[in-house]
């Protein structure tokens, strides 16, 4: 609870992953010997203006999030897992779908960004506490290119774009409406900002970590591994 507001958590776990190239679901792969979901539902578990966790999985995959929850420890804020659908949207839709009736915020996070930090949550909860809509993001450090068939058409300037992150912060009627209108318009937006930003809702920036990134490729994995034993070595 946070300044009277309840605040629940979507955790997105359903993704396949392909270019993971594993043979379990993305969510459940081992990193530092626990599986990528329960680090992102530890992480958001631990900050205190979150009352509730609603994990989404795969169908196919609820008996075996159960079965690895045996040997997780307490996790009291932690909801029954639902299943997800075909795409993300979907999946995100049917987390909506059973959050309490209280919850006036909502957080949706990527399993995949397991190195989530909760002093990051706990930032972005704030600020969509009081404008409604916030994001994680980080600036890009990139020189970016406009391409159109093999060709550069412009290198914008980097300094107004961020990479967006997860956990994004909406208010939970804000947000359903927003996938309502998505679906009715057929629209399948990259994340759930940018539903939002269709509906003329302005969504502000946190800064987010550089080390929140989607875990995508095998590398990514090796990279995690790093610098998790990198915290473990300051702790």
């Amino acid at each position: 609870m946070l300044g009277g507001v309840r605040v629940a958590a979507v955790v997105v776990a359903a993704g396949r992953g392909e270019r993971f190239r594993q043979r379990l679901p993305k969510a459940f792969v081992s990193l530092a010997g626990r599986p990528l979901v329960l680090h992102a539902v530890e992480a958001l578990s631990a900050v205190a203006a979150v009352s509730c966790v609603q994990p989404v999985v795969a169908r196919e995959e609820l008996s075996r999030f159960e079965a690895l929850l045996a040997g997780a420890g307490e996790l009291p804020k932690l909801a029954p897992a639902v299943a997800g659908g075909a795409e993300r949207q979907d999946s995100v839709r049917a987390g909506l779908a059973v959050l309490p009736a209280d919850c006036e915020l909502v957080a949706v996070h990527d399993a995949a960004r397991a190195l989530v930090r909760p002093a990051a949550v706990a930032r972005v909860i704030e600020v969509a506490k009081r404008e409604g809509a916030a994001i994680l993001a980080a600036p890009v450090q990139d020189t970016l290119k406009r391409v159109e068939k093999g060709r550069i058409l412009e290198t914008p300037d980097r300094a107004s774009f961020w990479a967006a992150q997860t956990p994004q912060v909406f208010r939970v009627d804000c947000l359903r409406e927003a996938h309502a209108k998505a679906v009715a318009d057929g629209v399948r937006g990259t994340d759930d900002a940018a539903l939002v930003e269709r509906l003329g809702v302005e969504v502000h920036v946190v800064a987010g970590d550089a080390d929140n990134f989607k875990l995508t490729h095998p590398q990514d994995l090796v990279l995690a591994e790093q610098i998790l034993a990198q915290r473990s070595d300051r702790a």
